[in-house]
């Protein structure tokens, strides 16, 4: 089964730590290159997250995103250091000893000293875990809308192969009635200049002319190619790349067969064959 190589995908999850969403996004690239950003509580993920997206994915340009909004209480929220409170106080009761003259610190004193206030952190180990496992449903996600879109790429190419296919027939149906075009007008060309030539030369005349037209082993090089097209669309495994060069030889073959052409329907048929062919290379471009 094809895959595409574009697709977007985005999961959240709102938990009691706060809010995670993931959002992938893939565009065609020759090779696997992901771009991942994560927020900074989370960035020890760069490694687990680098290691889930190679298994899954082959090629494309990867933008990986998360998200993440603490809960209200998890980050941010100030707590009081109440031993080191307690420490505070019982020195400045062994301070009020030496000095002989008590004086009892307030409450908003206490609290300019660094480290009597501390911020809440979030349990990182669960939190780690969570968007670990969100991670993994985004990128099933992806995978899926990959290979929906893969189907349709599928259909496109096939129908595409049965129209290449198609079109050789009608050419080499059409092969007979140019050579004996041909044949005609030579007749006539030596009718108007009132020669007369030896049979068998004229058949030779006749046959390099054809040899010149004969399009038999472009015919059959397309052929061949469209099966081949037909087979890789049918593996299971990434197929991008092989595609990409039998578009390039398909075009080859249309590109001879245009050449060679002095028939307006054969010529008609190898521009049809070019604009099928671009058509294909343009998709095939997308898949992994």
């Amino acid at each position: 089964m094809i895959k595409s190589m574009t697709a977007f995908a985005r999961e959240t999850r709102n938990g009691v730590l706060g809010d995670l969403t993931w959002e992938l996004r893939t565009v065609n690239h020759r090779f696997l290159e992901p771009h991942i950003r994560l927020p900074e509580e989370l960035r020890a993920l760069e490694v687990p997250v680098r290691a889930r997206l190679t298994a899954s994915l082959q090629r494309g340009k990867l933008d990986c995103t998360l998200r993440y909004s603490p809960a209200v209480g998890v980050v941010g929220a100030l707590r009081v250091n109440k031993p080191f409170v307690e420490q505070l106080l019982a020195a400045g009761r062994e301070v009020d000893d030496l000095i002989g003259r008590p004086c009892a610190p307030s409450s908003f004193e206490l609290l300019r000293w660094p480290g009597v206030l501390q911020e809440q952190e979030p349990d990182l180990d669960r939190l780690t875990a969570e968007a670990l496992e969100l991670l993994d449903a985004a990128i099933a996600s992806l995978v899926a809308t990959r290979a929906r879109e893969g189907e349709r790429l599928d259909r496109l190419l096939r129908d595409r192969c049965a129209r290449l296919q198609e079109a050789v027939v009608r050419v080499r149906a059409r092969m007979p009635e140019v050579l004996d075009a041909v044949r005609a007008r030579l007749r006539e060309r030596l009718d108007e200049l009132k020669a007369e030539l030896d049979p068998q030369r004229l058949e030779q005349e006749i046959a390099l002319v054809a040899a010149k037209l004969d399009v038999d082993e472009e015919m059959d090089r397309l052929e061949a190619h469209v099966a081949e097209v037909l087979e890789v669309l049918a593996r299971d495994e990434p197929v991008g790349r092989r595609l990409d060069f039998l578009m390039q030889e398909l075009n080859r073959e249309a590109n001879t067969l245009g050449s060679k052409s002095s028939d307006v329907a054969v010529t008609r048929e190898a521009v049809e064959m070019k604009v099928l062919i671009e058509q294909m290379r343009e998709q095939v471009q997308n898949l992994e």
